[in-house]
């Protein structure tokens, strides 16, 4: 038996810092990133409520005590996810529509259709979240849409509609209201069931640019824009 006496334990320097539980000793610059892809991927495949720590610490293969150390609890980081991640879709979005409202009615449609499809081709994972979260009755994401994202874009671009339609310049039986829901429905619902389409029609040649100018075509005939619009 080794009768050595063993060396007692080191003990702190006065003043030094203690790495806190969970606290990375090397902090990579892209963790922080990797986690909110991870808690992303988590929401579109398991739904936000169903989303637990452990399962986004799994998807991003660290500790939940790490992801714990970046944001705190769930809802820091749901709200984390939102402001980084969602949000700037959206603003991508209104700063198109923005930039077009200006201009006639049939350059306004183009660029909101535009800005929704190349949204989606930046973020994939966009469509999938829509209709989980924010179609889908109970979802997570729903509220926020009607009071922080839509509601100046969609009264703008109703507006727009109601002001060609009472000059003659736009199909007389649409809804103005309901022109909007179907723009909605030309762009993100097409991206949403790409995969059962693709399949159904073995029709992997067709992308978002197609979704884009099948939408265009549509509305092309179904506004029925006058000149001048």
């Amino acid at each position: 038996m080794d009768s050595t006496p063993k060396k007692p334990a080191r003990r702190a320097r006065h003043g030094a810092a203690r790495r806190a539980p969970g606290r990375p000793a090397g902090e990579a610059p892209d963790l922080r990133e990797r986690l909110l892809d991870a808690a992303l991927a988590c929401y579109v495949r398991r739904g936000i409520a169903g989303t637990s720590a452990r399962d986004i610490a799994a998807e991003a293969d660290v500790t939940p005590a790490l992801l714990h150390y970046y944001f705190g609890d769930a809802a820091r980081l749901r709200e984390a996810v939102i402001e980084q991640r969602l949000l700037p879709v959206f603003a991508g979005v209104r700063a198109r529509v923005a930039e077009a409202a200006g201009e006639d009615l049939a350059t306004l449609v183009a660029g909101f259709v535009d800005a929704v499809c190349r949204g989606v081709e930046a973020h994939p994972w966009f469509p999938a979240l829509w209709v989980r979260e924010v179609v889908s009755e109970g979802g997570a994401l729903r509220d926020l849409l009607v009071t922080r994202v839509a509601p100046e874009m969609a009264h703008l671009l109703a507006a727009r509609f109601a002001q060609a339609q009472a000059a003659g310049r736009l199909n007389a039986d649409l809804d103005p209201r309901l022109l909007m829901v179907s723009l909605v429905g030309l762009t993100l619902f097409p991206a949403a069931g790409a995969p059962i389409w693709r399949q159904l029609f073995d029709a992997d040649d067709l992308g978002m640019d197609d979704v884009r100018r099948h939408a265009l075509a549509l509305l092309d005939r179904g506004l029925e824009l006058g000149n001048g619009e």
